[in-house]
């Protein structure tokens, strides 16, 4: 690909990512504006403020961290399009790190660029369709009851687990030596952090990266790492 094909998809992305965030922002905020409006209610100070704070004093430090930790590992149009859409964690960055996993290449090249890109949109049109269909199931015939039955509930609780876990040991086989310090840091905080764990449980992604990249700095100067 020309440099200046490449400048000008580059600027393309920015240009339109920046588009679909800024819209989708404005939408989310508008909503509970369109609330009030729609059922003739004023928004509540007190009550506000002190929501606001709680909610924040926890997702703004998730949301600056996750800007750092994700945007390397999917690319600049995955990234807008995975934060347009949500759903980072538990589906957008598995389809991206698997698919371009298979394809042999990295989110910093431009065939991962791409890859990523077409496996977030591929997600999150076939998260639309999944949707629409249980919504339609749920409507004509008993599917809901089914979903929140008992014997259904130890299978949702862990959806998380289970993905991250196959998505892990995939990862975790190419270098165990690098893996082993944080899955190790990570297991015992959450074993042992009690209310801490639950509180900053997402803030520890970014603290398994830094533990990961000072063990690897280590090894590697240590000579653990074998270079042609």
């Amino acid at each position: 690909m020309s440099q200046n094909k490449v400048k000008s998809y580059e600027q393309r992305t920015h240009l339109y990512g920046r588009i679909w965030n800024i819209t989708a922002l404005a939408l989310f905020l508008a909503f509970p504006f369109a609330c009030g409006l729609l059922f003739r209610t004023g928004i509540v100070w007190p009550a506000f403020v002190s929501g606001f704070i709680a909610t924040a004093v926890i997702f703004f430090p998730v949301t600056f961290i996750e800007f750092f930790t994700f945007v390397p590992m999917l690319g600049s149009a995955g990234s807008y399009l995975a934060f347009v859409t949500g759903n980072l964690t538990n589906l957008k960055i598995p389809c991206a790190l698997n698919a371009m996993d298979k394809a042999g290449v990295s989110a910093d090249s431009e065939e991962g660029e791409l890859i990523s890109t077409i496996a977030i949109a591929t997600s999150s049109i076939v998260t639309v369709i999944i949707i629409a269909v249980g919504v339609f199931l749920i409507a004509v015939s008993g599917f809901g009851n089914l979903l929140a039955s008992h014997a259904l509930a130890p299978a949702f609780n862990n959806i998380m687990p289970a993905l991250f876990g196959a998505l892990g040991v995939v990862f975790i086989a190419k270098d165990w030596k690098t893996a082993v310090a944080p899955a190790v840091v990570s297991l015992l905080f959450f074993i042992f952090g009690g209310a801490a764990a639950r509180t900053v449980g997402s803030l520890f992604v970014t603290i398994s990266v830094v533990i990961a990249i000072a063990v690897a700095r280590i090894l590697y100067k240590k000579g653990a790492y074998k270079t042609n």
